[in-house]
């Protein structure tokens, strides 16, 4: 299925790290008719202005991508927002789509979906086969409400509503607040600041051997968009980078690439999370797509979005 460039498409959460480069994506395709909304313009929180957007905007085609997120910290202190935030967001989302009869709609996930202790890698019929990893629980709970009602919609009124699971992001726009940010750009700006700073040390949660899958939100954007015009069945699909590297080797690479010279330290006391996650994305690449961007190359230009948005650039 071809998506026509005047097709009204919506972004849900297009000024967040996926929102983002899935309109940026759709922009350099040359579609001409994108919607997206600012939190104080649109509050997807509130069902009847949702409701409201529906009916004014009329899309044909939407993304959601609008979640509240954040890595383990975040999640162990707010577990109530993470799970009726997302509830309520993606209910009014998805819900409203099918309300409003649009042509197709593409639900985004998230790996923490899966069993804390499945096999790897992940294969899609994993989901619900064991307990999941409790730091995120609450988040990986509303996530799979928002699979199942995908599933539900399509089964019971026919709607083309699909859901993908995206494996770990990173890349321009993400969230580098320590608090309540992902592992990468986390490491990002800790070992940014200590170079800055000239510390001797960083200190890093865990052991640091976990393992982790990283895909860089470009690809993803364009995983996004292959499906939308190429996928249309009830199973969601898992999109993910294909390898998957360990913390502490994640670490390395990043001071690497950002020239800092001292130590790092590794503090055993707090959680490590899931032991490894990466995706089975056997059945995505078989359909004909493949990522392009290397964790390299990906984390440099993660680093330069960094620089530009929240400090000067070091001299050399």
């Amino acid at each position: 299925m071809k998506i026509a460039r005047d097709a009204r498409i919506y972004v849900a959460g297009h000024g967040g790290l996926v929102g983002s480069a899935i309109f940026r994506k759709l922009q350099e395709l040359g579609f001409t008719n994108l919607i997206g909304k600012t939190r104080a313009e649109l509050n997807l929180l509130d069902v009847n202005a949702t409701r409201q957007f529906y009916r004014q905007e009329k899309p044909e085609y939407v993304f959601v991508a609008a979640a509240k997120v954040g890595g383990i910290l975040a999640n162990s202190q707010q577990p109530v927002a993470f799970l009726h935030d997302n509830l309520v967001i993606q209910d009014n989302l998805i819900y409203g789509a099918y309300e409003q009869g649009v042509k197709k709609l593409l639900f985004l996930g998230s790996s923490c979906i899966y069993p804390k202790l499945a096999p790897q890698p992940l294969k899609e019929d994993y989901l619900l086969s064991g307990p999941l990893e409790p730091t995120n629980q609450w988040y990986a709970i509303a996530k799979i409400a928002g699979i199942k009602l995908c599933e539900a919609l399509r089964r019971q009124h026919g709607c083309d509503f699909i859901s993908a699971m995206p494996t770990n992001m990173y890349g321009p726009n993400d969230n580098y607040d320590l608090q309540n940010s992902h592992v990468l750009p986390a490491l990002i700006r800790k070992f940014h600041e200590a170079k800055i700073a000239n510390s001797a040390t960083v200190t890093c949660w865990g052991t640091g051997t976990p393992l982790r899958e990283f895909l860089y939100a470009d690809d993803l954007a364009a995983a996004c968009f292959f499906l939308m015009e190429n996928y249309s069945e009830e199973q969601f699909i898992n999109i993910g980078y294909g390898n998957d590297i360990s913390i502490k080797e994640l670490a390395e690479l990043v001071k690497k690439i950002i020239d800092y010279r001292g130590e790092i330290v590794w503090d055993t006391s707090k959680p490590d999370g899931t032991p490894r996650k990466l995706m089975d994305s056997s059945k995505l690449f078989a359909l004909g797509w493949t990522p392009k961007v290397s964790l390299e190359i990906g984390i440099k230009s993660a680093y330069k979005d960094f620089l530009q948005k929240f400090h000067r650039p070091l001299a050399p």
